[in-house]
């Protein structure tokens, strides 16, 4: 019932641009903040962005900020990252999370979109 997908992945030429999308479904948006993360092959997992579905508060990491832009549309339960100027490194599976806001634990997790960045 409650269902969390992203979209938009897809192979791209370095300094190009992707927008992912995360569909929720299932959950109250304003009880929830909905992360971005990222990994590599052979890499940690690493949280990119963030935005609270309460108060609209983001947070972008030092590693993409000024070249990704997180943004949602709350009536629709939908959370877009805008991925520009795209680098070799952005590749790997891009994941979106919900994070309770009362508990504070990442309760969900979509199946991943695979962005490739290639030279």
């Amino acid at each position: 019932e409650v269902q969390f997908v992203e979209s938009g992945g897809a192979l791209v030429q370095v300094g190009g641009s992707l927008r992912l999308s995360c569909a929720a479904s299932g959950i109250t948006f304003k009880d929830y903040a909905i992360g971005w993360f990222r990994q590599a092959p052979g890499k940690e997992r690493e949280g990119v962005s963030l935005i609270s579905g309460s108060d609209g508060n983001t947070y972008v990491a030092d590693f993409v900020k000024g070249r990704f832009t997180i943004s949602s549309d709350n009536a629709k339960n939908t959370v877009f990252l805008e991925m520009n100027s795209l680098k070799p490194e952005d590749t790997g599976t891009y994941y979106c999370a919900a994070k309770d806001l009362v508990s504070g634990i990442w309760d969900y997790w979509g199946q991943g979109t695979q962005v490739t960045v290639s030279s």
